[in-house]
């Protein structure tokens, strides 16, 4: 390509609640999803951890908007400011020629053109020239290592912020897929209203998501039992100050109900998949990526309801950005990838 050196390669993995970029396979931003609007102006003042630190703590001359809901854009403006701020955060050191954006963005499995239209536009705002679109079970079948061009089935579920991506790939494409809208954030909002009603006690999102990391669990019976999360919020009836000490097994109570909805659809998918295909995947087990792919024990549970091996892929947060930082190196000749 003509004046390489001035093309910029990016990555993104563009989450509901991370985003991620990689360029030259290495990670140069890994920020929450969010960004703090200036209500008088409309202008960003912060993105990423920083409009995170805000979030639930602001005054009416404030807003913090998190762009994505359930894996798709919802606040479109808020996304083109977003992904802005995260590419100036990169090219800080900013030469005399401004560089060239080549683009490669992932997005659930399920999306509808619309919603794909949203994505590209986005990113064409915030400066990208080329913006190829892959879908995410397929980077985080790449990120993880698999061979997805050659004739064997392989399964992956990524459990992501806003959606949980089910995908069955073999020959650089999706065979069957589902894409349902219960993932991290339904997780949270589930605690939130656990801790209402069992324990009377108010809790905000950013608390609920710490008692997400230090003690979710998918199942009661841990090998390992976490210590319990302390938690402090004021009384529902009293508005006196409470501190609940909150275990795993409850946790693993809470999300019960959530966790059966993967697994039917995990079920649904395997239903659909050609006796070969599903021959393979018995064979190799099917793997968990995605934030959600960390809850304790979910490898075992899901094992036990579906009777094949689960794996844990390593660093399942981070697999889908890796496999879109792979992809992008080969962006012109991969046939799975959308311009």
């Amino acid at each position: 390509m003509a004046f390489s050196f001035l093309t910029q390669e990016l990555a993104i993995d563009l989450g509901t609640a991370n985003t991620v970029i990689f360029m030259n396979d290495k990670i140069v931003v890994d920020e929450p999803s969010i960004v703090a609007i200036d209500q008088n102006t409309g202008k960003p003042i912060a993105f990423g951890h920083r409009a995170r630190l805000m979030h639930e703590k602001t005054h009416p001359n404030i807003k913090t908007i998190r762009p994505l809901k359930d894996g798709v854009i919802a606040d479109f403006n808020a996304a083109e400011q977003m992904i802005r701020g995260f590419v100036k955060m990169i090219n800080t050191k900013r030469t005399f020629f401004s560089p060239n954006l080549r683009m490669l963005i992932c997005i659930p499995s399920g999306s509808t053109e619309v919603e794909i239209r949203a994505v590209r536009d986005s990113s064409e705002h915030a400066g990208g020239r080329d913006v190829f679109i892959i879908y995410e079970p397929m980077a985080a079948a790449i990120g993880i290592g698999l061979d997805v061009e050659e004739p064997k089935g392989h399964m992956v579920v990524d459990i992501g912020g806003g959606t949980t991506e089910i995908a069955v790939i073999s020959l650089g494409g999706i065979v069957c897929k589902e894409s349902i809208r219960v993932a991290g954030d339904v997780f949270t909002a589930e605690i939130q209203q656990y801790m209402r009603q069992q324990h009377n006690i108010k809790i905000g999102e950013v608390t609920a998501e710490m008692i997400k990391i230090n003690v979710g669990a998918a199942i009661a019976e841990l090998d390992e039992l976490p210590e319990p999360y302390i938690v402090r919020g004021p009384n529902l009836m009293t508005a006196h100050p409470v501190e609940v000490a909150v275990t795993s097994q409850e946790i693993a109570h809470c999300l019960d109900k959530s966790l059966a909805k993967i697994e039917t659809a995990v079920l649904a998918v395997l239903e659909q998949t050609p006796p070969e295909l599903y021959a393979d995947i018995v064979q190799e087990g099917i793997f968990l990526t995605g934030g959600g792919a960390l809850l304790r024990g979910l490898d075992k549970r899901l094992h036990e309801k579906i009777n094949i091996p689960f794996h844990v892929a390593e660093d399942p947060l981070r697999a889908v950005a890796r496999g879109t930082s792979i992809a992008i190196k080969n962006a012109d000749k991969l046939p799975f990838l959308m311009r």
